[in-house]
């Protein structure tokens, strides 16, 4: 069962991995609630346990032991199959190299989503693809391959296609890590956008400036929750 009005809770998440050198505990005993609407930043130094804190959201990883629950739904259980569709409609995935696919135009890779999850049927797919890339600020590219498209316009339509199926949560890992100051503002302001209609934003970042525009930040620290800070905006 969901505590009532989360949209995101671990309890007491422990994720090992097995090594040649012996097990390496990457995080220990995390307890985390995120509720509908919030924009969370996590932070911390490079093997502080982010990334994998993000796949245990996104069911990209599984937990040693603790339990992984997101809008009510236990994703530690899920199957393989289970879990694609279940990430597919509820989840949108922004990665630090966008992970668009090279042979499929923007507008292809927008509507891929909707063709696996089947939620939009044929002429809607491309309608609601070129919609979200005119939010994104892009429509004029939307017949082009990815590589055709600067770094900035790449991640714009990486956002776009995590939006595709209307998920509640968008979970980011280092969305502007590759880009400069002035793109990452803007990629930034995009979150904002839908975090302002009502998405609920995770996000992984180096970049304090982009975490002080969030509502919350956690900050890790070998494998725990070293503090949890409210950031004053709502």
């Amino acid at each position: 069962m969901e505590t009532q009005g989360t949209l995101i809770e671990l309890r007491d998440v422990v994720k090992t991995y097995k090594t040649g050198a012996g097990s390496i505990t990457v995080l220990k005993e995390i307890t985390l609630q995120v509720y509908p609407g919030e924009s969370v930043s996590v932070v911390g130094p490079s093997g502080s346990g982010k990334s994998t804190l993000m796949n245990m959201i996104t069911g990209i990883d599984r937990p040693t032991t603790g339990q992984v629950l997101v809008g009510g739904e236990a994703v530690h259980r899920l199957s393989e199959n289970g879990l694609a569709r279940w990430r597919g409609r509820h989840i949108g995935v922004v990665f630090q190299f966008f992970q668009l696919l090279p042979a499929l135009t923007v507008l292809e890779n927008l509507m891929l989503p909707m063709d696996f999850c089947h939620t939009y049927r044929g002429r809607e797919r491309e309608q609601r693809a070129m919609s979200l890339l005119e939010q994104v600020g892009i429509a004029g590219q939307a017949r082009k391959l990815p590589s055709a498209l600067s770094g900035g316009e790449q991640q714009r339509a990486a956002i776009a296609r995590a939006m595709a199926n209307d998920p509640p949560l968008l979970v980011a890992d280092e969305p502007t890590g590759n880009l400069d100051t002035a793109t990452s503002a803007q990629v930034f302001a995009l979150f904002e956008a839908l975090v302002a209609q009502g998405k609920t934003l995770v996000l992984v970042t180096h970049d304090r400036n982009l975490s002080a525009r969030t509502s919350r930040t956690i900050h890790l620290l070998d494998g725990c929750i070293h503090r949890d800070e409210n950031n004053g905006k709502h």
